[in-house]
């Protein structure tokens, strides 16, 4: 992509402070899982837990993304029902060199969210029923943008290698805390030195390896942001999307928890970094962009609206699977 399109300078220190972060975050997450491993079995433990980490791994890659739509009451978006949608999928995948074009889903659901599942070679997009709607046709474009910049930047395995991470780490945690209560009483009866760099581990291990994953999860969110405009070229679409995003899902979680009150969530435990903070950044690649986005011919000859789908009038609920949508 050329010079004139996006402030490519901005775009690779923020691209590079991602990475940075992201490896970081990764080796503090792999540090804690490791440590724990040893402190219990040694370094045979550590080997062992790396192999079923990594086999746990190979066998979700595997899972079709078709299943998880399943589990949303997902269908999928033909090219006949939303055929902008899919010409400018097509576009994007091609420009991000991703060696097939994502699946488009539609999930009944009033929630203004998208979300993508898979691999590289084979992956899926799910749009809900509210972010067809009041999206504009760019704005959900610089959403799906966001997407395929998951699905290239491989963030789906890099998230399922952290929740592994801090998932066997809790997992590790409890059994270790669980032995400790056991054997406490013949412990202080030996009159034996306790460990206690050892039970401070074992404690706060799974809090801080959580904590790093969302860091990373963060981290991760900001580089598809970056990415994205750097596919289509209009990082303002893409601002404008999340600041819709963010006033709908306040609204409904307020009605809920706290009608007529905001509900403040601390930095550190966000999956997603705070919507002013990533629509700056989107903003600094904003001064050398051309005027015309790379979809705008798409966009001018589109006539879009949510053709596949329904109106959903019910508020999102919890569903048995122990998905809310």
């Amino acid at each position: 992509m050329s010079s004139n399109e996006i402030d490519d300078n901005v775009w690779l220190q923020h691209a590079g402070l991602n990475l940075l972060q992201s490896i970081l975050l990764l080796t503090i997450m792999g540090g804690f899982f490791a440590l724990l491993g040893w402190m219990f079995w040694g370094q045979d433990g550590v080997i062992m837990l790396l192999i079923f980490g990594i086999l746990g791994i190979f066998i979700n890659s595997f899972i079709a993304p078709q299943m998880v739509m399943s589990l949303y009451g997902a269908t999928p978006i033909t090219p006949q029902q939303a055929p902008e949608i899919w010409k400018a999928v097509k576009k994007l995948s091609k420009r991000a060199g991703l060696p097939t074009v994502p699946e488009l889903y539609y999930i009944p659901s009033q929630m203004l969210n998208a979300f993508s599942v898979g691999t590289r070679s084979h992956s899926a997009i799910a749009i809900t029923d509210g972010l067809a709607r009041e999206l504009e046709l760019s704005e959900l474009i610089g959403v799906i943008a966001h997407e395929i910049s998951h699905i290239r930047n491989n963030d789906l395995w890099v998230m399922g290698l952290a929740d592994m991470f801090s998932r066997t780490t809790s997992m590790i945690s409890l059994m270790g805390q669980f032995l400790l209560l056991m054997n406490l009483p013949l412990i202080m009866m030996s009159g034996q030195p306790i460990n206690w760099f050892a039970i401070l581990l074992m404690i706060f291990a799974p809090n801080l390896s959580a904590l790093a994953q969302l860091a990373l999860s963060r981290t991760r969110e900001y580089d598809a942001d970056l990415n994205a405009a750097r596919l289509t070229g209009d990082p303002e679409s893409l601002a404008s999307a999340l600041l819709k995003i963010e006033k709908s899902q306040g609204g409904w979680m307020e009605q809920v928890f706290l009608p007529g009150r905001n509900v403040p969530v601390p930095s550190l435990l966000r999956t997603h970094p705070e919507t002013e903070a990533r629509i700056k950044r989107l903003m600094e690649l904003k001064p050398n962009i051309s005027d015309e986005n790379i979809l705008s011919d798409i966009i001018a000859n589109g006539n879009f609206h949510s053709k596949f789908s329904q109106q959903i009038n019910r508020p999102p609920r919890w569903h048995i699977n122990g998905l809310w949508y």
